[in-house]
């Protein structure tokens, strides 16, 4: 990764797909810059304005700005010509020529699944989303889970992975260290804390704060041979990251769900338009993915993470069972004591990835 890299992608009037497009036709971000003004316009059929962008450097101020920027906050950048890119990612005609990374480099080329789903999710789609993580990390422990950290079954792929002893890796919409949701920067903590990477293609620098939902979208289903989507209504995030996934000819997997569920109307409608294949087991996607032929593991579980909870709160985890969901006032009836108190345990707990809450102001316990 030179300084060059950077300095294409912040080259006034490039963009991501002009950036892609030149790289096709020189090769690397140094050869672009040292191409002539006709080698621009009519080699690489560019406008004069773009052109006369690159000749004037116009993209390596920010550039050296954002180096200084990633080594005082401990930030890798990584191109698309890095041997140590996603390999997979770098197949999509739109892939971000920047990668700006936190964590372990060598799980970029691990085998992965990105798991995404609804912000709104049900006790059923968490419990099923737990369980069919749970059940791939037996069979494949060296398995990484890709998804958004995003309320719902994002977070809840993340921290099924963790408790499954996997690699997760996290797509984020913001720059590096910032982490969106910041309500997740715990969550993040750990999965840098044990062995995962969070990843990003936005600098410091960018100027559409809030609208990179739909670009980080697109990593999501480039970095995986495969999407799974747990649950989703019927419109979304989740559907476009699988529409993206099918679009570049990964497998899209789908868990069905009830037909009068609304946030089971996205995935039952992706299997119902054959758009995704019907998933209910970890078998069907170890099946779909062509992972069912791997050799057979020996599953040995790994130590348990040491227990982060105080003794109040593990208490207080005491009176969930493993699917009904409560309200902090039923919680309180239960074990007597005051919603005040029991809010700042319940944000503990949250934070632990021990229970996850609902829509309506409900709790349910992460099994």
């Amino acid at each position: 990764m030179t300084v060059e890299d950077i300095a294409l992608t912040m080259t006034p009037g490039i963009g991501v797909k002009g950036t892609v497009h030149l790289l096709e036709v020189f090769g690397d971000a140094r050869s672009v810059f040292e191409a002539s003004l006709d080698d621009l316009c009519h080699e690489a059929e560019l406008h004069d304005a773009p052109a006369r962008a690159i000749l004037a450097r116009k993209g390596f101020a920010a550039a050296e700005r954002e180096l200084k920027y990633c080594l005082k906050n401990n930030i890798l950048p990584v191109a698309s010509t890095d041997a140590e890119y996603p390999p997979l990612l770098r197949e999509i005609p739109d892939y971000p020529h920047i990668l700006y990374i936190k964590g372990r480099l060598d799980r970029l080329q691990s085998r992965y699944l990105s798991v995404v789903g609804t912000r709104e999710a049900t006790p059923y789609g968490q419990i099923m989303c737990n369980r069919l993580i749970e059940a791939l990390a037996k069979r494949i422990p060296s398995l990484a889970i890709v998804s958004g950290l995003a309320f719902g079954i994002d977070i809840a792929a993340h921290r099924a992975a963790l408790a499954a002893n996997l690699t997760t890796i996290a797509v984020l919409p913001s720059p590096l260290p910032e982490i969106t949701p910041s309500q997740h920067t715990a969550v993040a903590r750990d999965i840098l804390e044990h062995g995962g990477v969070l990843i990003t293609e936005e600098s410091s620098q960018s100027k559409q704060r809030g609208r990179a939902y739909i670009p980080r979208n697109r990593i999501i289903a480039g970095l995986s041979a495969g999407t799974l989507v747990v649950e989703s209504p019927e419109q979304g995030g989740a559907l476009i990251t699988a529409s993206m996934a099918d679009g570049y000819n990964r497998t899209v997997m789908a868990l069905p769900g009830r037909v009068t569920d609304k946030s089971s109307r996205g995935t039952n409608h992706l299997i119902k338009t054959r758009k995704a294949q019907i998933v209910t087991s970890a078998e069907d996607i170890l099946q779909e993915m062509l992972w069912d032929t791997l050799p057979e593991v020996l599953y040995q579980p790994l130590p348990k993470r040491e227990s982060r909870l105080t003794e109040d709160e593990e208490q207080l985890l005491r009176l969930f069972s493993e699917s009904d969901s409560l309200s902090i006032e039923e919680i309180a009836l239960r074990c007597g004591s005051d919603t005040g108190r029991l809010a700042t345990q319940l944000v503990g707990l949250e934070l632990a990835g021990a229970i996850m809450q609902l829509p309506g102001h409900r709790y349910i316990k992460i099994p």
